[in-house]
């Protein structure tokens, strides 16, 4: 059993006791928390609100109902949304002009994890500063409880995924009649969480009428391993090419990553839905009064940066986490970034990862060229990658042990802004610390997957 505290919000296991679990009195703690920081926050606003949603999890509804009373009796009026995607809510906080905003999902965390993701009043994650002011309230229980005369309100907001689609479908990128006129048929994996309502609801919008939905109960009892992987994809891959499909829809528990299967059953791969979906945006015939300039965090896929620089622009590399990849996104002014787990992040629509609007510009860019999905993914690098670990004692020195790494590897082009990258003009190798658990997370990305694995077996005979 586990709980995770972090700047981003609060991620554990249901149940068991109170600092090793999701339970009520970490919920409360956390919740007051953030109240109390958009408190501070927002000294002179008159009637604070926050947007709270939920994923398809089994515990969801009564995090749900824990949620909007606490925030109600720290005086914070709730925007209930219901179940929505991790997007539709940031975009629900820019919309109904909220002081933030929550959501009640662990991502692709099995069953029995929920977490609290928390958003400021621009819909996106927290930054540093704000975070650590809130593990620093909870810690200190250093809230103050509304009187019966300030409590907060519920309102409920009944069409978040439908302003959230609007504006998708409203984007110069996004061709609906194109789309339309390919007559798409499509699988989608709903997962048996918001998935199955958001992604289907979001085709027909934009003139998809032949979809199919797997695993569409929205009860939380995913069907499989929840983390959009080429491993746990047996059930859509085969549906795909048994009826014929053009393409499959795969999404995470919240629909904040998306990986897509091509018409033979094989993975587009997670890391070439945001190679793709920037080629379309960067590409020569849209109507781009921009740079073309894309960002990814350091463990993402070299592709987009060669992708980019085949279109002429310029690509840049930020630490590991949404909200370093957004801030490198705004110093630059980047048109198109993300993570290379699957996470799409458009500006002109907003800052947040988004498999919405990221299915609904690959879509866009397969009606335009009129090729299949495994046609796309031939015209892309064929990079090879391996996400490994390390694991350590408590005890082992971390930062001497990348120390060692660097000055073996010295002549070789290196970038520490993230743990440690080390480049070569066929691969590359980054390390990372985990914040929660004693090991080194390491990726590597080469030509062949033979090289991918030659790099990380050095890596682990210079630690040992």
């Amino acid at each position: 059993m586990t709980l995770i505290k972090s700047i981003s919000g609060i991620r554990g296991t249901i149940g068991g006791r109170p600092e090793e679990n999701l339970t009520p009195l970490d919920l409360v703690a956390f919740l007051s928390a953030y109240a109390q920081q958009l408190k501070q926050k927002f000294p002179k606003f008159g009637d604070l609100s926050v947007v709270l949603g939920r994923d398809g999890r089994i515990s969801g509804p009564l995090l749900h109902q824990l949620a909007s009373s606490v925030l109600r009796f720290n005086g914070i009026s709730v925007l209930d949304v219901g179940l929505a995607t991790t997007p539709t809510v940031e975009m629900a906080v820019i919309r109904e002009k909220a002081q933030g905003g929550i959501i009640l999902s662990a991502s692709h965390n099995l069953r029995q994890w929920n977490a609290l993701k928390l958003l400021n009043e621009k819909g996106e994650f927290l930054n540093a500063e704000d975070g650590e002011a809130i593990l620093t309230l909870a810690k200190n229980s250093a809230f103050i409880y509304a009187d019966i005369d300030s409590l907060g309100r519920e309102i409920k907001v009944n069409d978040a995924l439908e302003s959230h689609i609007a504006a998708i479908t409203a984007l110069k990128l996004v061709r609906t009649q194109d789309i339309a006129k390919r007559n798409f048929k499509i699988v989608v994996d709903g997962i048996n969480s918001v998935g199955a309502l958001a992604i289907p609801t979001l085709l027909e919008s934009l003139g998809v009428k032949d979809i199919e939905i797997i695993n569409g109960d929205i009860n939380g009892e995913f069907a499989h391993n929840p983390e959009p992987l080429d491993q746990f994809l047996e059930e859509i891959k085969q549906r795909v090419v048994n009826i014929g499909a053009d393409l499959g829809i795969v999404v995470d528990p919240d629909v904040d990553r998306l990986a897509f299967i091509d018409e033979k059953g094989k993975m587009f791969g997670e890391e070439y839905t945001l190679v793709a979906v920037a080629d379309y945006v960067m590409h020569d015939y849209c109507p781009c009064f921009y740079q073309k300039i894309s960002v990814s965090n350091l463990s993402s896929s070299r592709a987009l940066k060669d992708i980019t620089e085949k279109r002429g622009g310029a690509y840049y590399a930020a630490a590991v986490g949404e909200v370093n990849v957004v801030n490198k996104m705004k110093e630059t002014g980047a048109v198109i970034g993300g993570e290379g787990n699957g996470g799409v992040i458009y500006p002109e629509l907003h800052y947040g990862r988004d498999a919405l609007v990221g299915t609904a510009l690959f879509l866009s860019f397969l009606a335009q060229e009129g090729v299949s999905v495994s046609e796309l993914k031939r015209r892309y690098p064929q990079y090879q990658m391996i996400k490994d670990r390390i694991d350590l004692n408590q005890e082992t020195d971390v930062k001497a042990l990348l120390i060692k790494i660097k000055e073996h590897y010295q002549g070789e082009q290196i970038n520490d802004m993230d743990g440690l990258k080390i480049d070569w003009p066929d691969s590359w190798v980054h390390l990372r610390a985990s914040n929660t658990e004693p090991i080194i997370r390491i990726y590597a990305e080469a030509n062949t997957y033979e090289e991918a694995s030659r790099r990380v077996q050095k890596i682990k005979e210079i630690i040992a």
